[in-house]
């Protein structure tokens, strides 16, 4: 009997073999994007570009909304998605805690595309005026590098203010509801809460960021599936270029999938920056930048290498993007 037996713990033991395998080659075949409520991701996502050039290649995908950048690289770091976009800080954080992310591409600097907001009849006229003050942002977004570049710009540090951590619904109701005498944060929600509420610019981006967008991956999928990235970059790109062409077709295609309306749509899509490409040198130095001045505000644990998790596409890849974003 013991060879019987035998016998039918080899087939249980392939059948299952065969199912796994079946299962881990259905994992591989599906794209999972992580994308929020701004940005170009979202108008990839509507025009239905993407999944038909995938399906060429008999890759599904997947697309799941995040509330920001560091609850999107969560989810990239415990394995829920695979791709996602982010601003600048978000990744700095995340390597500092060990995500194994790549960064992908990037998209030119948007500096108005983020503000420090004050309510329309705050006292408050300038960064400085915010020693001693709560001030509330998402932490370890992209506005938490403008905060610290905004003080350092107006003679403070970053010890001076009170920092309140929330997201960005929970900080536009704090905002409201005055607990809170700042509010640092980026578009839609900027837009909205400047036409809405009537908040008071205090600073923007401009001449002390860039705001980049980036666009990051697992490092085990970005290496595995060169030609998915690759397209994933040009569809990106092609998609931004005809949004920087056609802002007002972009306004309202985007105005309903956002809930806002025309008007803060379209000063969002304004601001924002189009034309992903493979990282550069420049930019590579910038983040390092950012991660150098989060370990020295004690911020992140550790020092960080940028360069180290970079994405760099096959030759192939790299010559065929190059040729076809001329």
């Amino acid at each position: 009997m013991r060879p019987v037996i035998l016998r039918r713990g080899l087939v249980a033991l392939f059948a299952a073999a065969v199912t796994f395998g079946a299962f881990t080659q259905a994992q591989a075949e599906t794209l999972r994007i992580g994308y929020q409520k701004y940005g170009t991701l979202v108008l990839l996502k509507a025009k239905g570009t993407l999944e038909k050039r995938l399906a060429a290649q008999g890759v599904d995908v997947q697309w799941t909304e995040f509330p920001g950048g560091p609850q999107l690289l969560e989810g990239l770091n415990v394995g829920s998605i695979d791709f996602g976009v982010t601003g600048e800080t978000p990744p700095v954080f995340a390597q500092a805690a060990g995500a194994d992310l790549l960064y992908v591409a990037y998209e030119p600097p948007a500096p108005h595309s983020e503000a420090i907001l004050v309510p329309k009849d705050s006292p408050i006229k300038s960064v400085a005026e915010l020693k001693g003050k709560k001030v509330v942002l998402n932490k370890g977004s992209n506005v938490h590098y403008l905060l610290v570049r905004a003080l350092e710009d107006a003679g403070l540090k970053y010890t001076d203010i009170q920092t309140v951590f929330l997201p960005p619904a929970d900080a536009r109701a704090a905002f409201e509801r005055g607990s809170v005498d700042a509010w640092v944060i980026w578009d839609p929600y900027q837009a909205a809460a400047e036409q809405q509420l009537q908040a008071r610019t205090l600073r923007d981006g401009q001449g002390i960021v860039d705001n980049h967008q980036f666009y990051l991956a697992t490092k085990p999928y970005a290496q595995k599936n060169p030609e998915v990235i690759k397209t994933l970059v040009e569809e990106v790109r092609a998609v931004g270029e005809w949004s920087w062409a056609n802002p007002e077709d972009v306004t309202q295609q985007v105005s309903p999938l956002l809930g806002l309306s025309a008007d803060i749509t379209r000063t969002s899509v304004k601001r924002q920056g189009y034309g992903a490409l493979f990282l550069t040198p420049e930019v590579v130095a910038a983040q390092q930048k950012i991660a150098d001045t989060f370990y020295q505000l004690k911020l992140i644990p550790k020092q960080l290498s940028i360069k180290d998790v970079i994405w760099t596409p096959p030759a192939a890849v790299a010559q065929s993007s190059i040729t076809k974003a001329q």
